[in-house]
């Protein structure tokens, strides 16, 4: 009677991200981002450890997509050497994904998301 097939990947937890997203200030889109970046990241390490290939380039793909947004969203004009370090690391955290895909390295995600973690930590400072 009832499923727990969705229609089209849509859900409740889908819809409850939209729902953030059309809600949120420049700031709160970023912290959104880190959100997904992070689960992201542990669901790599996870299909690596399972063995599950396809399924950690997908997850390794969507990282690295949200890495790029996030180095897009950068105003350099108005960040200055913050904004461009931000860059490089945003561009030392794709490069290592890469580097994680090819070799399955568990150790190379790790070291992104201490990273990542770090500066997801920044972002949350600032907005207290």
């Amino acid at each position: 009677m009832y499923s727990n097939d969705n229609l089209d990947g849509y859900d409740y937890l889908s819809a409850d991200l939209e729902r953030q997203v059309a809600t949120a200030t420049p700031h709160q889109l970023v912290l959104i981002m880190f959100s997904g970046l992070m689960d992201e990241l542990v669901r790599a390490k996870s299909h690596i450890h399972a063995k599950r290939y396809e399924q950690k380039a997908t997850s390794i793909n969507r990282c690295i997509d949200i890495l790029n947004a996030l180095s897009s969203a950068l105003d350099v004009e108005q960040g200055g050497e913050l904004a461009k370090s931000l860059a490089s690391l945003y561009d030392y955290a794709v490069r290592c994904l890469y580097e994680a895909s090819h070799q399955l390295s568990i150790d190379k995600i790790t070291e992104v998301e201490r990273l990542m973690a770090e500066i997801e930590a920044g972002w949350r400072e600032m907005a207290v």
